[in-house]
């Protein structure tokens, strides 16, 4: 009784199917190199981002901090201010324009 032989022979490796698994592996790693979230790019805008950002808050406040201590000099109370604001938010956007228009770096 116990040499009986199994009903089906174990299969011998066949070659077609490890060059499946090879091309799988290959496929898979292609999939995985072109899912890679690109993380270079997010952190670029991020920075331009905050860069306008500070432009725009720098220039405001900026602007108005130096029109109120004119005017507390002067004694021209809301015209310093004013003139001070209007200034700042020129070279507020004038800081973002120029920003915008330049090329990044390449990173190669």
């Amino acid at each position: 009784m116990s040499d009986k032989k199994p009903a089906r022979e174990p299969i011998a490796e066949d070659a077609r199917i490890d060059a499946l698994e090879a091309r799988l592996k290959a496929a898979n790693e292609r999939e995985e190199k072109r899912n890679k979230p690109v993380v270079q790019g997010t952190d670029a805008n991020y920075r331009s981002g905050n860069r306008v950002l500070a432009d725009l808050l720098g220039g405001v406040f900026g602007g108005m901090v130096i029109g109120w201590a004119f005017d507390a000099l002067a004694g021209t109370l809301p015209w310093g201010l004013l003139v001070g604001l209007f200034l700042g938010i020129g070279v507020a956007f004038r800081n973002i324009i120029r920003g915008a228009n330049t090329r990044p770096e390449d990173p190669e």
